[in-house]
């Protein structure tokens, strides 16, 4: 979405793109591998700019979804909107109110309506400025609520880190760098491995630190987590089952 930030604010500009762009999701790294969480996934999108209406919208979602036989089962919209949007969906599927269906990147937003199956939100169709679309569907939540058994966690691991890695990030203390790292920590403690430097360099290194807490714990044993992250670079949940 970031790159068609001017499209949404030039006035003058009239148009429909659609795409599928490749995604890290790197904000709730604990929760990949439940099954609705991925790391690398593919976005479904459609980005209009005072062309499609919310009504052209939300109808074109729905013919997709009847047309890959998905049928949500319920849909939120944000209570400012529920009298204008309560009837674009259609009848059957439950209609929930919900302060929270907003979005913004802290200067371009708006309300939005969200698409569920079951528990899982499947897509959403965000209406920036009042004249735009913003819309999304997470292709592996489709495939997945469609009856595709989902990728194991150390198979999401492996492939995040290989997106990230050909991205032309290595592993560090900031940013993408530490979530690299982080990553192949977690692999590594869940018995996967990949066949790249970076890999074998890190479990060296966590071998060291590993080492390094087994040696210095005695001598002090009410520091707390912060403390070993901070002196010595240790995450203690990764060391102290050594």
């Amino acid at each position: 979405m970031q790159r068609f930030k001017p499209l949404f604010a030039d006035d003058s500009y009239v148009g429909t793109i659609a795409n599928i762009q490749s995604c890290l999701r790197l904000n709730d790294l604990e929760e990949v591998g439940d099954g609705t969480h991925c790391l690398r996934f593919d976005m479904m999108g459609l980005f209009s700019f005072r062309q499609m209406s919310v009504v052209d919208g939300i109808a074109f979602w729905h013919r997709y979804l009847r047309r890959v036989g998905i049928t949500p089962t319920h849909v939120t919209i944000h209570p400012d909107k529920m009298t204008q949007w309560r009837d674009l969906h259609p009848a059957g599927i439950e209609v929930r109110p919900d302060p929270d269906c907003t979005w913004s990147d802290g200067g371009t937003g708006g309300y939005c309506t969200e698409f569920y199956v079951g528990d899982i939100e499947i897509g959403n169709i965000v209406n920036p400025r009042g004249d735009c679309l913003d819309v999304g569907f997470g292709l592996q939540r489709l495939e997945h609520v469609l009856g595709v058994p989902p990728p194991s966690a150390v198979d999401l691991l492996r492939e995040g880190i290989t997106a990230i890695l050909d991205a032309g990030y290595e592993p560090g203390n900031k940013a993408h760098g530490y979530a690299l790292r982080r990553l192949l920590r977690t692999l590594w403690r869940q018995g996967g491995t990949l066949g790249h430097p970076v890999f074998h360099a890190e479990r060296r290194r966590q071998t060291r630190l590993r080492q390094m807490y087994q040696r210095l714990a005695p001598r002090h044993p009410n520091m707390p987590a912060t403390w070993w992250f901070d002196t010595h670079g240790i995450v203690v949940a990764d060391v102290a089952d050594a």
